[in-house]
């Protein structure tokens, strides 16, 4: 699906499809496992230009959804895009390249290697008045009030976004391990690649995501300390240690900041109006029925996945982290 429209998106609310359309093309960047990776060119061409532009509108209570991958961040935010008063941005990795070069862990747009962690230091007053400028005509482009921007990676560069946006919201996605885990494996047996001899999938360019994530997240954590050891290829163990990580994250920042909102995806679904009223109400949005009763329609309950083998030194560590969040083992 193009934009991550659909049937229904259409039928609900026809003229969201212009914000969406304009999110995909002209700010969010094709990432390295997708076509026409040629248009980046063009993506930044745009970024760069609309900086020169004025009037900006304000950028006020940007919201990030934050957690692990493929764990229903896009759906939520494709259901908050419903929204008469949102533009949606799905992972817009080219915005934040063009805000901070040492972003980049996956390898989408540079072959300089980047950070999992970014500190609010490497942050310049032109490089946050560039991000105001470019959320800004986000908000213009897509005649929308408010942003929500879809990067699960944020959760460990909450402090950095905040330095660019004081009156950050975040949402903090919460789901099963197992149901996380698997669909990681499988996105990367699925969309994963070979390229001039390189392979792209999720773990980026050659394991460049992995590597990063193992010496930056894993190694400065004694939790992890019996894994440092251990040559962890493949993709479960991998999803698993990158999932018990970001709860971890998650649960440890949401007790720093009252600007997290803590939602577990089984919850949305099982009763999504009322977590979709729940979560309006944080980000200071009115009532929208239509958002309200879209997200009752496409947000469907899931069968628990059952769980496979694990490296004897991380299932321990998955079984305590599904324990501390009150999931089946």
């Amino acid at each position: 699906m193009i934009a991550q429209i659909n049937r229904e998106y259409i039928q609900t609310r026809f003229w969201k499809l212009y914000s969406r359309f304009v999110s995909y093309a002209l700010f969010e960047g094709r990432p390295l496992t997708t076509k026409g990776r040629w248009f980046n060119t063009i993506v930044f061409f745009i970024l760069r230009f609309i900086q020169f532009l004025p009037f900006a509108k304000k950028v006020e209570k940007p919201t990030f959804i934050i957690g692990t991958g493929r764990s229903g961040t896009t759906i939520l935010g494709i259901v908050l895009s419903m929204h008469r008063k949102i533009g949606y941005l799905n992972e817009p990795k080219a915005i934040w390249h063009e805000i901070c070069k040492k972003e980049d862990i996956i390898g989408n747009y540079t072959d300089e290697v980047g950070n999992y962690r970014l500190e609010p230091s490497l942050l310049s007053e032109k490089s946050i008045k560039k991000a105001h400028k470019i959320y800004g005509h986000y908000l213009n482009f897509s005649f929308s009030n408010r942003v929500v921007d879809k990067y699960p990676e944020l959760v460990f560069r909450t402090e950095f976004v905040n330095k660019i946006f004081p009156d950050a919201k975040f949402i903090f996605l919460i789901r099963d391990g197992w149901d996380t885990v698997l669909s990681i494996n499988s996105w990367s047996q699925r969309l994963g690649t070979e390229n001039s001899g390189e392979i792209h999938d999720w773990w980026g360019k050659n394991d460049r995501k992995w590597e990063i994530f193992f010496e930056e997240i894993l190694k400065r954590d004694s939790y992890f300390q019996k894994v440092w050891e251990e040559d962890i290829s493949n993709h479960i163990d991998r999803a698993s240690l990158e999932w018990i990580a970001t709860m971890r994250e998650g649960l440890k920042i949401s007790e720093a900041n009252s600007e997290i909102f803590n939602l577990r995806y089984e919850e949305l679904v099982q009763n999504p109006m009322e977590k979709l009223q729940e979560i309006s109400d944080f980000l200071d949005i009115e009532k929208d029925e239509k958002y309200l009763k879209y997200g009752e329609e496409i947000l469907q309950k899931v069968k628990p996945k059952e769980g496979v083998k694990l490296h004897e030194k991380i299932e321990p560590l998955f079984r305590e982290t599904m324990e501390k969040l009150n999931y089946r083992v």
